[in-house]
């Protein structure tokens, strides 16, 4: 009986650490979702120069870093027009630098869903913020969005500000500025919300891998640690 008891306590405590290993697993600091603009102003050279710099940027040593530390779930979603919003990559935890490396190749690889179809910031931001709701909870939780035009169709951007803040997801941006228009003001103003939320700006598609590592880096570093930031160029 005593060996029976004592089994059934070694049952016990591999299960709970079982639970505990699970939970350690689940765990994370940051849920970023990568929202991508395919609108029909994106040509297939820009869509391709946003990729390739979206993926290099999730190599960068700070961000792949920063990533794996906060063990972080990342998504891509590919947007456009109304009732045009599609995940193209699944929820995935950067538990490793390997699955940070997969996740970037896998952003290289990714075909474009649509060519010719008008902007819906709005529509965006609502898609994304339904897909938090497919993975456990983290202490923080951002959209990042990529656009080259105002939103034209669809939900506004800023009808969207309320529901956002209630789940405290923070909305990021990266403007690509191609033709005169204070695109980056626009944002500021109607697209971004939460704490800390910020508009990096690339000046023309060329500009855009630069500026998406750095706005990565200071996405993920500066919530991640007590990091000086002034040993970091991130603007």
């Amino acid at each position: 009986m005593k060996r029976v008891c004592t089994h059934l306590r070694w049952i016990g405590l591999g299960m709970g650490l079982a639970v505990s290993a699970g939970s350690l697993a689940q765990a994370c600091d940051l849920a970023l979702v990568l929202a991508v603009d395919v609108s029909g102003s994106v040509d297939p050279q820009e869509y391709r120069i946003q990729m390739d710099g979206l993926a290099e940027a999730l190599r960068d040593g700070i961000v792949a870093e920063a990533l794996v530390d906060a063990q972080a779930w990342l998504t891509l979603v590919q947007w456009t027009g109304s009732s045009r919003q599609q995940t193209s990559i699944s929820w995935a935890q950067m538990t490793t630098f390997d699955a940070v490396e997969a996740f970037a190749e896998r952003v290289t690889q990714e075909p474009r869903l649509w060519r010719n179809y008008s902007t819906a910031i709005g529509e965006a931001l609502h898609y994304s913020l339904a897909s938090f709701d497919d993975i456990p909870d983290c202490r923080r939780k951002v959209i990042d969005v990529s656009g080259d035009g105002s939103s034209n169709e669809g939900l506004s951007p800023r009808d969207m500000h309320a529901a956002l803040n209630a789940e405290k997801v923070t909305v990021n941006a990266v403007v690509i500025e191609t033709d005169g228009e204070d695109l980056t003001g626009y944002f500021w103003e109607n697209v971004i919300t939460g704490e800390g939320a910020f508009v990096m700006t690339a000046n023309g598609f060329a500009d855009y891998p630069d500026r998406i590592r750095r706005k990565l880096q200071r996405e993920t570093v500066r919530q991640l640690s007590d990091l000086d930031k002034g040993h970091l160029d991130l603007r």
